[in-house]
């Protein structure tokens, strides 16, 4: 099946404001910043490539408006880094609406040969990252009394096995276990917390970090026979950030037929 059209924008998160992390390069969370802005939104970026961040902010706001970008580089293993991210949303724009946790970090490695720094690193940004984020995400929506949206960005490996991958399924699946249990907590004051599942959404970095014979095999396993373009989970985060969702909240939504 070939890649179906570009979906144009339709005012779904109009006036806005989304701080949105790891947004920086041609991956899922590029495509979410520019699809937010496509679809009426404010955005704040964060990334801890600081380079790359300022290309895209700048390449961004000669399209869509310097008022409508913004950005800081963010690590989000740092506690202050992400506070100051937030409040960069907020100074800026008055508000906060919408967070998009996409920063993570993936590897393969063998659990005999793996190093605790190895796991360390993987959980720290993967799952303590959008631990990080998610906390001050719900400090800001709870004191502002306004509600807010929350989606993290899971894998399907966070449900099924894959080898060499044990240090990114355990923080992957621990992103899902995360989502449901905020999503309770958040929604006595309003607030909706959910998932993207994307499985293989391909990319010029995930090119760089995988062989050629792996991202055959996943590709020949999904059902469409061929990978996803970023901006296709783009879409499915943009309608779990927008009121398409609104009675939707501690649910992964896998954007793959491999969720299992």
């Amino acid at each position: 099946m070939s890649t179906p059209d570009y979906v144009p924008g339709h005012g779904l998160l109009k006036d806005r404001t989304a701080v949105i992390t790891a947004a920086a390069g041609a991956g899922i969370g590029g495509a979410t910043a520019r699809r937010f802005l496509e679809e009426g939104a404010r955005i704040v970026i964060g990334d801890a490539h600081a380079r790359r961040l300022k290309e895209t902010e700048e390449a961004l706001a000669a399209e869509f408006g310097a008022d409508r970008v913004a950005s800081l580089p963010c690590d989000v293993t740092d506690e202050d880094q992400v506070a100051a991210l937030f409040a960069l949303a907020e100074q800026t724009h008055g508000r906060l609406d919408v967070v998009v946790n996409n920063a993570g970090l993936g590897g393969t490695a063998a659990l005999v040969d793996m190093t605790d720094e190895q796991w360390g690193k993987v959980l720290d940004v993967t799952l303590n990252g959008t631990f990080r984020c998610t906390r001050a995400a719900l400090r800001s929506f709870k004191a502002s009394g306004a509600g807010g949206v929350v989606v993290n960005n899971a894998s399907v490996v966070g449900w099924r096995a894959q080898t060499g991958q044990a240090h990114y399924a355990a923080a992957k699946a621990g992103v899902m276990a995360l989502t449901r249990c905020a999503a309770l907590e958040a929604a006595e004051f309003g607030v909706r917390i959910n998932a993207v599942a994307p499985s293989l959404a391909m990319h010029p970095h995930l090119v760089k970090v995988t062989s050629e014979e792996l991202l055959a095999e996943l590709t020949a396993r999904e059902a469409f026979g061929r990978y996803a373009e970023p901006w296709e989970v783009a879409n499915v985060i943009v309608f779990l950030a927008s009121g398409y969702s609104s009675y939707m909240t501690g649910e992964t939504v896998s954007v793959s037929s491999q969720h299992a």
